[in-house]
């Protein structure tokens, strides 16, 4: 096998993330060309440096990607339109690291966007088979469905799992979202900047038994840019104070435990998410205590207290207790979500997706 070049990156840029529908001029070429452009300053490149694109998104038309790439420059590259669900803004960013990794680019730029609609989310095709059937009839199976928003079932009964074999409460996923409430007051992207109590948390509007309003992230409109670099191009450019290495990128999905155990936390995604840190602490030649600093996928607060246990931050069973010891903000062992977390600086999904 061929040496592989290291990766680094060198400019990062995005927009604020928006409530869908609160600008009236942020069609997504326009925040696509913000985020880029943005990122390509923050690079000091000219977008004719960059020789490949990746673009995320889920909610859009075929080649979005290229439509909204227009906006920056029309050079011919080629450019890679990606969908991954929730984490299609990560896929894309891989995807631009393994294609400079392989040496076939030493400038790609991977950008994320999305316009969506406002609501809890659904199903657009409904004349086909549903991607997330097998999940839906393994939470049927074990919880039974209601008329709440599916996906607030789905994380919610994986929250219910929890409490039920390891003893959390309520409280534990209402802090969750405390904390990532405050996180995002100092950030100046996020969606929402509003400071709640743990009191105001609990008592939102209940979306799914134990998760309330606060607890749940929004739709968003918003976009990221990330221009990424071969070791080559850093020192041809004179970019070595930039450069930030990408030491480790590991992506999984299911496993048949994700449906043979009648466990919504496992279906929700447990096993694919300790796999893929499994593997990359061992290939990075670290352990999750090295870390000081996560952001991790909290589309609902449950999901980020079980992915504690699933990131290897704490033994298993125990992510409610390193809650209590204030282990997951300032002052504790680790910063989880200092942006604000999915929940509170909003989740368009093409530019966030973990």
């Amino acid at each position: 096998m061929a040496l592989r070049s290291r990766v680094y990156v060198v400019g990062v840029g995005m927009t604020k993330f928006e409530k869908p529908g609160r600008r009236d001029d942020f069609d997504y070429p326009a925040m696509v060309k913000e985020s880029v452009s943005k990122a390509l300053q923050d690079a000091n490149i000219n977008y004719t440096t960059v020789q490949q694109a990746t673009v995320g998104y889920v909610y859009g038309d075929s080649t979005c990607g290229q439509r909204a790439l227009y906006e920056v420059g029309m050079t011919g590259i080629p450019i890679f339109n990606v969908n991954n669900n929730c984490s299609t803004g990560s896929s894309a960013l891989l995807l631009a690291k393994q294609i400079v990794e392989s040496g076939n680019a030493d400038c790609v730029l991977a950008v994320g966007f999305e316009k969506m609609e406002r609501g809890s989310l659904t199903s657009k095709y409904m004349d086909r088979t549903n991607p997330m059937d097998k999940h839906v009839e393994v939470m049927a199976d074990v919880a039974g469905i209601n008329a709440s928003p599916i996906t607030a079932q789905m994380f919610g009964n994986a929250g219910r799992e929890h409490m039920e074999k390891f003893g959390s409460k309520p409280e534990h996923y209402a802090k969750i979202a405390e904390k990532n409430h405050k996180h995002s007051a100092n950030n100046p992207y996020a969606q929402f900047q509003d400071i709640y109590s743990l009191k105001q948390v609990m008592e939102a509007p209940e979306i799914f038994s134990p998760l309330t309003k606060l607890q749940c992230s929004p739709t968003s409109d918003g976009s990221a840019a990330a221009v990424v670099m071969s070791e080559r191009y850093v020192l041809q450019h004179g970019l070595q104070a930039n450069a930030v290495e990408i030491i480790g990128m590991e992506m999984a999905t299911d496993l048949p435990t994700t449906f043979s155990e009648q466990s919504c936390m496992k279906m929700v995604g447990y096993d694919m998410t300790k796999l893929a840190a499994d593997r990359l602490f061992a290939k990075a030649g670290l352990k999750p205590q090295d870390v000081d600093v996560v952001e991790l996928h909290d589309c609902f607060s449950a999901n980020e207290l079980i992915t504690y246990e699933a990131l290897g931050l704490c033994p298993p069973g125990q992510a409610h207790e390193m809650i209590d010891r204030g282990d997951n903000t300032y002052g504790g062992k680790y910063v989880i979500n200092p942006s604000g977390g999915l929940i509170s600086k909003g989740h368009p999904l093409g530019a966030t997706g973990e």
